[in-house]
């Protein structure tokens, strides 16, 4: 259960450490040894018309909630419209080919390549056109989570292009991240990595499921379904 005592090394939202934003389609909050839930997909994982309706969703929703936007607030955008996406996502568009356990493997080496050393990696699952994780840069100074995501898509998918014979851009150049709040926050995340492969009608040995092996010693693990 989530009232375990907290990980090594991780932090919630710290209410005295200062916090930055960017926002592209959505904002992207950063704070010095925060955790995050990073979700990233693939650029044909979504159709144009849900693209369109994705785009639709964060207009009404500014009409809705004039500036300027607190973080709170922000925030509400960022559920309402990733709750969408997750949806489609699940649905399995696109091409799908992380399906293919080869093409998967490359991104799991990826996020493998600089553990423990741009980043503490803690937990993941690689769906067939998206890959959620929980991660937290270890020098955000030197490695910002920015840098971060683009050496694993840079990684991924120079091999996978190569291997299916093609070019072009394989990842979708945003992705949705947001600051781990608390430990019950992780671990409600941990279990929604755990069981997005159900949730999308795959089995738990359809792809790529893991989590950190000191944190399930100490019991932060995917909980057992029946």
């Amino acid at each position: 259960m989530w009232n375990l005592p907290p990980p090594p090394g991780f932090q919630g939202l710290h209410p005295d450490k200062p916090l930055t934003a960017y926002f592209r389609h959505l904002p992207h909050w950063r704070q010095d040894g925060a955790t995050y839930f990073v979700t990233f997909r693939l650029a044909d994982s979504l159709p144009q018309s849900k693209l369109d309706e994705m785009d639709w969703l964060r207009k009404d929703w500014e009409l809705r909630h004039p500036r300027p936007h607190t973080k709170a607030v922000w925030d509400e955008l960022t559920r309402e419209v990733n709750k969408c996406v997750e949806c489609w996502l699940d649905q399995g568009m696109g091409s799908c080919v992380l399906r293919q356990p080869s093409l998967a493997s490359w991104v799991t080496s990826a996020l493998d390549r600089f553990n423990d050393d741009w980043y503490e990696l803690d937990c993941y699952t690689v769906m067939p056109n998206h890959v959620h994780v929980i991660v937290r840069p270890l020098a955000p100074e030197i490695h910002p989570l920015e840098s971060i995501l683009g050496s694993w898509k840079k990684y991924s998918s120079r091999r996978i292009n190569l291997a299916l014979n093609r070019v072009g851009e394989l990842w979708q150049d945003e992705a949705f991240d947001r600051i781990i709040r608390n430990e019950e926050h992780l671990w409600r995340a941990i279990q929604y990595i755990g069981r997005n492969p159900g949730r999308a009608g795959l089995t738990p040995n359809g792809c790529p499921l893991w989590v950190r092996p000191q944190w399930v010693e100490l019991g932060w693990q995917f909980e057992a379904r029946s």
